[in-house]
């Protein structure tokens, strides 16, 4: 028997550089990390393709979805009536392969997932400062200003709840962050290694 895989959760507050900063993680971690693809009801965006970048279902089949239990987590995102979650079944299959299952989730996703794998790495990524976010998701120029609005209120709740994960790291600098996270890792696996070796 190989060792076991691991879920890791990412979360941070939406503007917070997540994409740029999972991208060099995954570039340096020495463990197997492999992306979970989510569900979603909204629409592919340009260049995006099904069960690439996201498995875009209808409404109604991701309704039938949730009422069966299939999702590991699921909610629907900022108010705007579409629907986001992680399929159990590109989760479950791929740990027991001994795979490393990277989770892009938000904190309320976390917590659901936590109820499913509670020995889940969960690892939230903060921002320099408030001001720095805000700045920034003013800097990408292509929302209104409502969504700025309600996109700076969900990262302060979010924010509060950071204190509920097992490691925070600041992306300030996108190398360094992504240094202290591999070093995480690296920990995490020496523990799951010698918990392996007692078994």
């Amino acid at each position: 028997m190989g060792q076991p895989g691991q879920l890791v959760v990412f979360s941070g507050p939406s503007g917070v550089g997540k994409t740029t900063l999972l991208a060099e993680v995954f570039r340096r971690a020495r463990q197997p990390l492999v992306m979970s693809v989510s569900a979603t009801t909204r629409p592919p965006r340009a260049g995006e393709r099904n069960g690439e970048h996201y498995f875009f279902l209808s409404p109604d089949e991701f309704a039938q979805r949730r009422e069966q239990g299939d999702f590991l987590e699921c909610s629907e995102v900022f108010g705007r009536g579409h629907w986001y979650g992680t399929l159990e079944k590109e989760v479950a299959p791929r740990l027991a392969a001994g795979k490393w299952v990277v989770l892009e989730i938000d904190v309320d996703g976390a917590e659901q997932v936590l109820r499913k794998y509670p020995d889940a790495l969960t690892i939230f990524i903060e921002p320099e400062s408030p001001e720095i976010l805000e700045r920034r998701l003013r800097g990408r120029g292509t929302e209104t200003e409502e969504a700025v609005a309600r996109r700076l209120e969900v990262a302060r709740r979010e924010l509060v709840r950071a204190g509920g994960y097992r490691f925070r790291v600041v992306n300030d600098q996108v190398d360094r962050a992504a240094d202290e996270i591999c070093r995480f890792l690296d920990r995490q696996a020496e523990v799951g290694k010698q918990g392996v070796s007692d078994a």
